[in-house]
């Protein structure tokens, strides 16, 4: 693979886990973090492309502090000419900061740089819209068709109700977001939002499962499940589905990670209601009627390793995730969306350093491990490295992209203490 660096500014040039790559494979999309955990401090989202390594700003914070507003974690549609990043609530101060339950998703559309779209509306005071959330948004993620989004969610309510009492707790969810317009309560600080965009939350979560049942306390780190779904044992298509890691209680009391997947209604869309929510001042949102909720895998040892997400193949059949094999070692395996048997992926006497992403033709799996970029055959489970091994300081970084014809990764690495993308072309 000939390896190309493509940014040299200095500052952070952060690729997100996912779907860093235009539909068309011209742009990569980052934001412009030196470091994971920095979203609150950092103002602005930016594209390279990736022929000529021309940079364009596409969004700028206003009134940017260390307290917020702050944006990260920008994410390409695959149809669309339009970006999708997390964005923290415009009043951010020091004494109210970027934060878990104070974030949103706002898109642009790159030909018209510094438009924001609020996608997810948000209304945080009674009384309550439905299609509207209560919260904060993060880590978005767009269906294969580009027509939905998926999301990890933590409630602004909830999380003051815990102030108040030990027994409510802010468990992280995941919800979805589909095409439909919902209007809220305008406001002049900024609190509020409309959204272009009908979210819900599709998992369940309580706060004290019961030890060895499939009950969660935690719903994280999800994907979709194929590019349009996949097949069921009964032979229908389920048409959208998002898998996603759910903690359990084991029946010793302790937390495991296990694979989890909700099956969404064909007709969703259509049954949901309009209008105010009444009686949600003290509890969480519900899971809408007809959404369904499966743990697939029933390890040992659950998910372990680098925090990563998971990953369905193009065409719905397998959900990778990483966790330790019988040698003690970090490596891939995956699941049918059906459930069954766990099949070990990768072989590597060595631990994967990084999260997985499938290529386009669903043939093989990128990420990192020995400091290098490597693949892995689906079908064979024969991995190749990439890239010589780096020193640390130099080591690819993050989760490596494919581009949409599978020709190109795409990757961070730092240089002279910033993060810069890397281009390797097949």
């Amino acid at each position: 693979m000939k390896e190309t660096q493509l940014t040299f500014s200095p500052n952070g040039h952060f690729l997100n886990n996912f779907q860093c790559f235009s539909s068309d494979g011209k742009w990569l999309v980052y934001d412009i973090r030196n470091d994971d955990a920095h979203i609150g401090k950092t103002g602005s989202i930016e594209m390279v492309n990736a022929e000529t390594a021309e940079v364009k700003v596409l969004y700028r914070t206003q009134n940017q502090t260390g307290f917020g507003p702050g944006v990260g974690a920008a994410a390409f549609s695959p149809v669309a000419n339009r970006v999708v990043f997390i964005h923290g609530i415009r009043n951010a101060s020091e004494a109210n900061p970027y934060g878990f339950s104070r974030r949103t998703g706002v898109a642009i559309d790159i030909n018209t740089p510094g438009q924001a779209i609020f996608m997810d509306a948000r209304n945080v005071n009674a009384p309550f819209i439905r299609g509207a959330l209560r919260g904060g948004t993060h880590a978005h993620s767009w269906s294969g068709d580009g027509q939905w989004l998926s999301f990890t969610y933590n409630d602004d309510v909830v999380a003051k109700l815990g102030e108040l009492s030990p027994e409510i707790q802010d468990l992280r969810t995941v919800g979805v977001m589909f095409p439909r317009k919902v209007q809220v309560s305008a406001d002049e600080d900024g609190e509020h939002n409309n959204g272009e965009m009908y979210s819900i939350i599709v998992t369940d979560v309580k706060e004290k499962p019961a030890p060895g049942s499939d009950e969660i306390d935690k719903a994280f780190d999800e994907c979709w499940v194929g590019n349009q779904g996949y097949l069921k044992t009964n032979g229908n298509w389920q048409k959208k589905a998002v898998a996603f890691q759910g903690n359990i209680k084991t029946k010793k009391g302790e937390t495991k990670t296990e694979v989890f997947i909700v099956d969404l209604p064909d007709e969703l869309p259509e049954t949901l209601p309009e209008g105010q929510w009444p009686g949600m001042t003290a509890c969480r949102l519900p899971v809408p009627d007809g959404v369904t909720q499966k743990r697939l895998t029933y390890t040992e040892k659950g998910v372990i390793g680098p925090r990563h997400w998971l990953r369905s193949s193009p065409d719905g059949a397998q959900i990778a995730f990483l966790s330790k094999d019988a040698a003690g070692f970090i490596n891939i395996f995956t699941v049918s969306p059906n459930g069954g048997e766990v099949r070990q992926l990768s072989f590597h006497s060595f631990d994967i350093q990084s999260g997985i992403n499938f290529s386009p033709d669903g043939r093989w799996v990128a990420y990192i491990a020995k400091n290098a970029v490597n693949i892995t055959e689906i079908e064979t489970g024969s991995s190749e490295q990439l890239t010589d091994s780096s020193l640390e300081a130099e080591k690819p970084v993050g989760t490596v992209n494919w581009s949409p014809d599978g020709k190109l990764l795409a990757y961070n690495r730092y240089v002279n203490n910033y993060l810069q993308v890397f281009l390797g072309r097949l």
